[in-house]
């Protein structure tokens, strides 16, 4: 039996949308495409690697004639956790690549109202851009992230409990041009209910846990940092679910150091500091923007 196959990973950001944020290495791949030849056709099979559930689609490039398969392409599904599943069968060997695109997590998931704990192993709050955010947080992706202005090396602890569902310690490099774009570090926690909190921007080999590993709310899961897009050392947290083939974030309840944390969406905001990429200016200590409050 004869087999190509073709691994996807966070650098293709038009099939990974989930890359503006976070996005895994080109030596690490998340989904792999597969093409064997039975004898009788080509199987394209698809490997999910990560702790969760994730929803493909397979097509053929734009502008160009997918080729004859059973089912007929694009061709979609949702892959369990490790799961290996055959999405089509053409009848030969493509001439040209196909397209894989995957979202993380399930399109069913049925978010419950729950009350997130403080992501950071500090009393200190300082949040530089919140719901709404003028330059980072207007796609639906990170709509309803927050951006906590944290020193390097600070614990990053899970919010709530669940799954460690993906991970990236591997990046370097920082700075604010659109390579910088999904090139931080993160750690992805898949929830009971579907979905997903994601914590990004973590020190280089910042990340204390591995895929596949349950946590409970409070768990060290990694070291803050200053990885990707960014300005300044921050944590970036956000809670998403797949809406089906699209990520989006969602509202949540958090309590802070100082007590409940309410989010809303900006109304305006300053141009960016010395703080996170694309935030207001940087609250001092124990400050807090307009559109966050404590009670």
């Amino acid at each position: 039996m004869r087999a190509a196959s073709a691994i996807l990973t966070g650098l293709l950001g038009t099939l990974v949308p989930f890359a503006c944020v976070a996005a895994p290495a080109d030596d690490d791949a998340r989904v792999a495409l597969r093409l064997s030849d039975t004898g009788d056709g080509v199987e394209a099979r698809a490997d999910n690697r990560l702790a969760g559930p994730v929803e493909v689609l397979l097509s053929a490039p734009e502008g160009r004639r997918a080729p004859a398969a059973v089912p007929a392409l694009p061709a979609r599904t949702v892959l369990p956790a490790y799961d290996r599943r055959v999405l089509t069968r053409l009848q030969a060997m493509p001439a040209t690549a196909l397209q894989l695109r995957m979202i993380p997590g399930s399109p069913n998931a049925k978010p419950r109202d729950v009350e997130y704990g403080y992501p950071l192993g500090t009393r200190e709050l300082r949040i530089t851009q919140s719901w709404g955010g003028q330059h980072s947080h207007r796609d639906a992706e990170n709509r309803h992230a927050v951006d906590f202005a944290v020193d390097e090396g600070t614990p990053v602890l899970a919010a709530r409990a669940g799954t460690v569902m993906d991970i990236e310690s591997g990046f370097n490099t920082t700075g604010r041009s659109a390579t910088d774009a999904g090139r931080a570090n993160y750690v992805r926690i898949l929830h009971d209910d579907g979905t997903m909190a994601l914590y990004a921007h973590l020190k280089t080999d910042g990340v204390r846990v591995r895929i596949g590993q349950p946590v409970r709310r409070g768990d060290a899961i990694g070291l803050s940092g200053n990885t990707g897009f960014s300005a300044g050392p921050h944590l970036h947290f956000v809670v998403q679910v797949n809406r089906g083939m699209s990520l989006e974030s969602i509202p949540f309840r958090m309590f802070g150091p100082q007590g409940i944390l309410r989010f809303s969406e900006a109304v305006t905001e300053t141009p960016p500091a010395d703080g996170d990429a694309g935030s207001p200016a940087a609250t001092a200590p124990g400050q807090r923007p307009k559109h966050v409050q404590t009670r």
